[in-house]
């Protein structure tokens, strides 16, 4: 037998061996090399650190406590807590402050329209439609955005993010999804649309295309104010009180480990359904920890997603907003269109605990979620223009007059956490993936998602008279 067929003999025999490893173990071959390279590594910086006398550095006894598994955990949820303490505790000033210069601004606009004998229509389509949309969304979700994204960018510079990706990774493995998504998913805590982007990390494409359609179910910086201040005031007798701000934080948290559940309960389904696979492995590299440059990551995290954030949320809160005050100020019949939309969703609305109000203000906050409290507020009002409500007190007194609960409130939270992504994130979704069908995917999924839970909420509500 000639040296080449012998090789030719070796090579099939190998292959054949590692094909049967491939289907015994359940791995990818590539993903067991890299593993065995790393495990050698690690022995022989164990030999190393040995032969030296060298004790662990302080970056791996931190890692000892960030990354164990007893302690791994509890350090996160208690990091997310404190993030929102500082983000509720610290735009509440602020958002007063720039709430009262904006709709001060408002008074000065509505005087030069009459001044310069401006039509009633034109006034209220530019400055009751248009202008008070954007004032609402700057005051509510500027100040709220000014404190996250900074907190959010300096974790990331420390070098925290990838041990939460490590802590999840087991996690994700075990639903059918991959490791990565872990840092996916928390780059939607700042926007879902950023949190689709980074799913490019992410090689295999079933896998990115569950990271994809599953990030919208962490809450976004659009929706974290209608959260923070539904929460602030149906959680805790005074929301101004210090009960009634941890009542308000413990809420948001748990609706955000809520989302993060409902992520891999998701990722699981589509995994063993619509994206059958096998989970990829990946050898995750905890960087070193480092000391964040406070100047450089606040004004980063300033120009670089505040700043673009914000441009984008106007950018389609303004024109959205005079399309809703036309929509409230043109009738058909008695009522204006606005209310007969919101007549034909009140079926679905009250079957899901909620209402029609609800679930248009929704529907027409696509845009931007930014919107959707305002347009709820114009809707109960009748006003036909997006209000200002003076304090959560008086805003409680109306919502309860509309026959709001703790329910109500809870299922209007629920909604916003799961349902459909807005238009910036459906245009990038349809961008990666490149096709419609996705984006039209990640709509229904998510969508239908919250409706099934805030059913059951609402009939085991129904079922114990709570409503």
């Amino acid at each position: 037998m000639g040296q080449a067929q012998q090789e030719r003999m070796f090579l099939n025999e190998a292959l054949y061996k590692a094909e049967h490893l491939r289907h015994a173990q359940g791995e990818n071959i590539h993903d067991r090399i890299v593993a065995n390279i790393y495990a050698e590594a690690e022995a022989l910086a164990s030999d190393v650190v040995k032969l030296t006398g060298a004790g662990k550095d302080l970056d791996r006894r931190i890692d000892d406590i960030v990354t164990s598994r007893i302690f791994g955990f509890p350090l996160m949820f208690i990091l997310l807590g404190l993030v929102f303490w500082l983000t509720i505790t610290g735009a509440n000033y602020p958002s007063a402050l720039l709430s009262a210069l904006l709709f001060g601004l408002e008074e000065k606009l509505t005087a030069l329209f009459q001044m310069l004998g401006a039509p009633a229509w034109l006034h209220g389509i530019a400055v009751l439609g248009t202008y008070r949309s954007l004032a609402w969304v700057l005051s509510v979700m500027l100040p709220p955005m000014a404190i996250f994204f900074p907190i959010f960018t300096l974790l990331e510079d420390l070098g925290y993010l990838p041990r939460v990706a490590f802590n999840l990774d087991r996690a994700f493995q075990r639903v059918g999804a991959h490791g990565k998504q872990a840092l996916t998913m928390s780059m939607g805590f700042g926007c879902n649309a950023a949190g689709v982007v980074a799913a490019r990390i992410i090689d295999s494409p079933r896998e990115r295309l569950i990271a994809i359609l599953t990030n919208n179910f962490v809450p976004c910086n659009g929706r974290f104010p209608t959260l923070i201040l539904l929460a602030t005031i149906f959680c805790g007798a005074e929301a101004a009180s210090i009960s009634g701000k941890i009542a308000a934080i413990a809420t948001v948290t748990m609706l955000v480990l809520t989302g993060v559940a409902v992520t891999l309960l998701v990722s699981r389904v589509l995994s063993r359904t619509l994206l059958k696979g096998k989970p990829s492995f990946f050898s995750l590299e905890l960087p070193p920890y480092r000391k964040p440059q406070i100047g450089r990551v606040i004004i980063r995290s300033f120009l670089d997603r505040t700043i673009f954030v914000m441009g984008r949320a106007a950018a389609v809160a303004a024109p959205a907003g005079a399309v809703i005050w036309i929509l409230a100020n043109v009738s058909a019949g008695d009522l204006p269109i606005l209310a007969h939309a919101a007549g034909l969703l009140d079926p679905l609305g009250r079957a899901v605990g909620l209402d029609g109000v609800i679930m248009l203000a929704f529907l027409l906050g696509l845009p931007a979620n930014e919107i959707v409290i305002p347009i709820m507020l114009m809707s109960y009002l009748s006003t036909g223009t997006m209000l200002e409500i003076g304090s959560t007190v008086a805003m409680k007194g109306l919502l309860v007059s509309q026959g709001w609960t703790w329910v109500t409130a809870l299922n209007m939270m629920l909604f916003s956490l799961l349902h459909f992504p807005c238009g910036t994130t459906l245009l990038t979704i349809h961008k990666e993936t490149g096709s419609i069908k996705w984006a039209a995917l990640a709509a229904v999924i998510t969508t239908a998602t919250a409706i099934i839970v805030c059913f059951l909420v609402a009939q085991v509500a129904r079922l114990f008279n709570l409503i």
